[in-house]
């Protein structure tokens, strides 16, 4: 039986948006008291509506405000937190301040220090987890030689995948497909790698063709007890980046998964790892699978393994980084039917998924209880290019695929969002494919079936519609329209 005691009274979340938000819905239904911080231009942002106390941080730029982990901590501090979540991005997966939150005298809501730097870093992961006997594809690391990186490189064979060592969302990232464009390739990887990640160390590795992504949540207590909640497939990508999760994975035996989940709880229980993180893999259409990497944080697609396991993963890290023991057992952890994770962006598919901005003047998601529509929004925000596009999640859970699908397809045709360009309608097309239905995925998906995803012409008496309605819903076009101008008003009721 688990404790009653609460484990902490007072929680900062050094994070925004729709993951503060999540956050603090887990903080409240614990009856632990939430502090957000938030810059400037977020002032009336939903996250610090929800928040029982919010801190003003500064920066140069928004970002460097939420990078800036001694003003977060010193906020934690005097506000009298007792812990600090990092969410994911920004300060998450930053072993440095995990460290100096500790030695403030604070609790990190996340793995140690130690697991941060032997998982977090690409290549130091792969060596680990190779030691371990886990699958990991042939590679080759810069050394700061590049001819010498193309030669080893081009003995691999082709196609390649080029990737940073450090950090991730593809930024570094390249498929390469002949020795003739090895060498720029390389080139560029590394010196996008050093402007975002300030890192130039890459790697190739042998690309798998049309391969899948699935990756494996695990739980760990530091105590050597790790369990899994099972795989999500991940493979609906655009640039390298996850636009539509779901769990289980599509069409996986169950042979295939229990040695996918057995290898990434063997990974997470030889690094003694504490907390919440998930083990990725890429799976080759031949069934062989191979370690890509380790995010020793809540992902972003976390829900959908809540939804199938019944698991609030914030609840479980809270209670982790209080020092308890895992609550559950492998075996008391199982799957009940299906979920699908939508990422709801400003972007313009059909500009390249170039970002949008725009002020949001009108949300209406839709609402029931096998949907959860994860937002930090509120009407009157403004869209900036100052954080990545993603917006909301839409999640989904069905009894089974096809069920989870068609609330999907529904669902995303009924989210009202209007101000800001989204790929509402892209993704409903996505899940709508019946190549999708019929979980044929792999992770070029989004480029095999291009045509068959551009929007199609619009309707003009639809879209005259759809303009009416919107004029409809301000308050201010009524009132202009429909409410009887002074003097008249005062007369009541009269006619001409």
């Amino acid at each position: 039986m688990r404790p009653t005691a609460l484990p902490f009274t007072k929680v900062l979340i050094a994070n925004r948006g729709e993951i503060a938000c999540r956050v603090e819905d887990t903080l409240k239904e614990m009856g632990i008291t939430s502090v957000a911080v938030f810059h400037d231009s977020e002032r009336k942002a939903r996250f610090v509506q929800l928040a029982d106390e919010a801190h003003e941080i500064v920066g140069e730029t928004p970002v460097a405000a939420y990078l800036d982990g001694g003003q977060i901590i010193e906020i934690a501090l005097s506000s009298g937190a007792e812990a600090i979540h990092p969410g994911y991005g920004f300060l998450s997966e930053n072993a440095d301040f995990a460290r100096q939150v500790s030695e403030a005298g604070l609790v990190f809501i996340g793995p140690e220090p130690a697991s941060i730097e032997l998982m977090g870093d690409k290549i130091t992961s792969r060596k680990f987890a190779e030691e371990h006997g886990v699958p990991v594809a042939q590679s080759v690391l810069t050394d700061g030689d590049l001819d010498g990186f193309v030669k080893k490189a081009s003995a691999i064979g082709f196609p390649l995948l080029i990737k940073a060592s450090a950090g991730g969302g593809g930024k570094g990232m390249s498929i390469v497909h002949s020795a003739d464009e090895l060498a720029e390739s390389a080139r560029v990887a590394a010196s996008e790698a050093e402007r975002y990640f300030a890192d130039s160390t890459i790697y190739a590795e042998r690309y798998v063709e049309k391969p899948r992504h699935i990756e494996v949540q695990v739980v760990g207590d530091g105590n050597g007890n790790v369990v899994h909640l099972f795989e999500r497939e991940c493979s609906i990508q655009r640039r390298f980046q996850k636009i539509i999760e779901e769990a289980p994975s599509a069409g996986l035996a169950d042979e295939l998964r229990d040695r996918i989940c057995e290898a990434a709880v063997r990974l997470a229980s030889a690094a003694n790892y504490r907390n919440a993180g998930t083990v990725e893999f890429i799976l080759a259409p031949d069934g062989a699978f191979y370690f890509l990497e380790m995010n020793t944080r809540l992902q972003v697609e976390h829900p959908v393994s809540e939804m199938i396991t019944g698991i609030d993963l914030v609840r479980m890290q809270i209670e982790i980084a209080a020092g308890l023991p895992l609550g559950v057992s492998q075996d008391d952890i199982g799957v009940s039917g299906h979920a699908i994770e939508c990422r709801i962006c400003a972007e313009v598919p059909e500009r390249d998924f170039m970002p949008a901005t725009g002020k949001v003047l009108e949300l209406d998601p839709p609402a029931a209880s096998h949907i959860r529509f994860e937002n930090g929004l509120v009407e009157g925000h403004y869209v900036t290019l100052s954080f990545d596009s993603m917006l909301a999640k839409l999640v989904v859970h069905g009894e089974n695929r096809k069920a989870a699908i068609d609330c999907t397809v529904e669902a995303l045709r009924e989210t009202v969002l209007l101000g800001v360009e989204t790929n509402l309608d892209y993704l409903s097309r996505v899940a709508d494919h019946p190549v999708f239905r019929d979980g044929a995925l792999h992770t070029g998906f989004v480029t095999e079936h291009e045509q068959d995803l551009v929007a199609p012409p619009p309707d003009e008496m639809e879209r005259d519609a759809a303009l009416l309605a919107a004029a409809l819903a301000f308050r201010e076009f009524r009132t202009l329209v429909f409410d009887a101008p002074d003097p008249y008003a005062s007369m009541g009721g009269w006619r001409n």
